[in-house]
């Protein structure tokens, strides 16, 4: 059953005549729903009031609105937060809020420039809170190709025919110019460091480190894809987070780990070990992950090359797909060569097969790894070439495609890990979709200290939606397919999705921004 909204506009008299419960008359009133709060563990029935897009009043107490939002036997949630996000056109937006994403932030790649992508992204009249990190690997591109960076993904794409950038030690020159890139970056209000560090696994340990002691300097968090996806030794993936933890805690940075399971594949439980032994002996590393077996990137990655390859990630022919077919080895060797940017799915672990579920499952419901998607911009591929979805259309067209996990990761915890199979209860969930997510940045991103919370003073960023319908509907095959159960977003206090339909003029999203030096 969906929440039902009503107006409501109360005679002068009845207002003189009521007790003090309704001498405030709220923009909007959510009454009567189970209401969770992972930082205060409130997780009950509960009244709120909110206005000018701040929660004014939590209470068991009937409250009048302007606007009431009934949601009897619904979740009221703070709104998801998306450390993960390369959707950055509005399609990726608004299918962030059909899954109950309330701010969406590209930290594991970034961008740069910094300044130029806010500027662009704040014409685009977005629906949910946006934000970005300064990418290193564009400072490593432009250096190396001797280019200007372009604040966009194409120009990262456009780069994967060339390997200097992926696999050459910088001099000290280029270094310099490097840091200078990033250092520019973060002067520009980027909320951190992103390294992907998959991309362009043969940089040397001291730029490693030198971003790292950077971030500590500047009190800022990096988010970091880890040089290498393997299994075998060396270079593997145990030997990549162990060279970032190691890094945290020689310089004291804040260092947050990207997907964490797919880099790891088949190793998650070695992996998850070194973690716990990070976390446990203080150090400042964070770990995120995502509920599917396939990850996505373009098919030129540095990790589909090389001796070995196919050993070090467990690969399997035909399980590289493109759009809705899969690649034999002849057909992956023609896109690498012809159109080494285009993206595809790489499934890694099927989730049919019990052990290889198992393994997923230990990183998502491991209680200190939070959930993020890697939503993945929506593409189109015509007459064999591929290109970016620009449109405005809504839904999107049904042949668009990208990963899943960019239209149902948050609706999948729901639906499968809460409700179908109780891997996770409720609140746990919930927790590591919203509060935990806030807490990576709320020491460095004022904003952040307002958000993933629902409680007096917050933003009314809030997810409602039904525990018995909520689920993720997407599959590789079909991956625009809208999540159903998420049936009220609202973000800074203004309704972006409504009786479970996306408003297309709504544009309250604000930039997630660091103070500009």
């Amino acid at each position: 059953m969906k929440p039902t909204i009503r107006s409501i506009v109360l005679p002068i008299a009845l207002l003189v005549s009521t007790t003090s419960v309704y001498a405030t008359q709220y923009d909007i009133v959510i009454q009567g729903g189970h209401v969770i709060d992972p930082e205060t563990g409130l997780s009950d029935v509960r009244n709120i009031g909110i206005n000018k897009g701040t929660i004014e009043t939590i209470t068991m107490d009937a409250i009048a609105g302007k606007q009431v939002i009934d949601a009897s036997d619904h979740v009221v949630s703070p709104g998801f937060i998306d450390l993960h996000h390369h959707g950055q056109n509005i399609a990726g937006y608004r299918m962030q809020a059909q899954q109950g994403v309330t701010t969406a932030l590209e930290l594991e790649s970034g961008i740069l420039p910094i300044g130029e992508w806010y500027r662009v992204q704040s014409e685009k009249n977005l629906p949910i809170n946006y934000g970005a990190s300064a990418a290193w690997t564009f400072a490593r591109i432009a250096t190396f190709t001797e280019t200007e960076p372009v604040a966009n993904l194409e120009y990262f794409q456009s780069m994967q025919g060339e390997n200097n950038w992926k696999q050459e030690i910088a001099t000290p020159e280029q270094l310099e110019k490097i840091m200078a890139y990033v250092q520019q970056g973060l002067d520009e209000g980027a909320i951190g460091i992103g390294i992907n560090a998959g991309y362009a696994p043969g940089y040397g340990q001291k730029e490693y480190y030198a971003l790292s002691k950077l971030a500590a300097e500047q009190d800022v968090a990096t988010y970091t894809h880890v040089r290498y996806a393997s299994m075998l030794e060396p270079g593997s993936s145990f030997e990549a987070i162990q060279e970032l933890i190691a890094n945290s805690a020689l310089t004291g940075a804040k260092m947050h780990i990207n997907h964490i399971n797919s880099t790891s594949l088949r190793d998650i439980d070695a992996t998850l070990e070194l973690f716990d032994e990070a976390t446990a002996n203080g150090f400042h590393v964070t770990a995120g992950a995502y509920p599917w077996g396939a990850a996505s990137t373009v098919v030129g990655a540095a990790m589909f090359s090389g001796p070995e390859w196919k050993e070090r990630l467990g690969y399997q022919e035909e399980s590289i797909q493109m759009g809705t077919e899969r690649l034999d080895n002849t057909e992956l060797l023609q896109a690498q060569k012809e159109q080494p940017g285009s993206i595809i799915n790489w499934h890694f672990l099927d989730e049919a097969i019990p052990s290889e579920l198992s393994a997923l499952d230990r990183s998502i419901i491991h209680p200190n790894v939070l959930i993020e998607s890697d939503s993945m911009p929506w593409m189109l591929i015509d007459d064999g070439k591929v290109s970016y979805y620009e449109g405005d259309e809504w839904p999107i067209p049904s042949e668009a495609f990208a990963h899943p996990r960019s239209s149902g990761t948050f609706t999948k915890i729901l639906g499968s890990y809460v409700r179908d199979r109780g891997l996770l209860s409720m609140e746990e969930a919930i927790r590591k979709m919203s509060y935990m997510p806030a807490t990576v940045l709320d020491g460095f991103v004022p904003q952040m200290k307002k958000k993933g919370r629902i409680q007096v003073g917050m933003d009314a960023d809030i997810v409602i939606f039904n525990p018995e319908t909520v689920d993720n509907q997407a599959t590789y095959q079909v991956p625009a397919a809208i999540s159903t159960g998420i049936n009220t977003v609202l973000v800074n206090g203004q309704f972006v999705v409504q009786d479970g339909e996306l408003l297309t003029d709504a544009a309250p999203g604000q930039p997630i921004r660091r103070n500009i030096n």
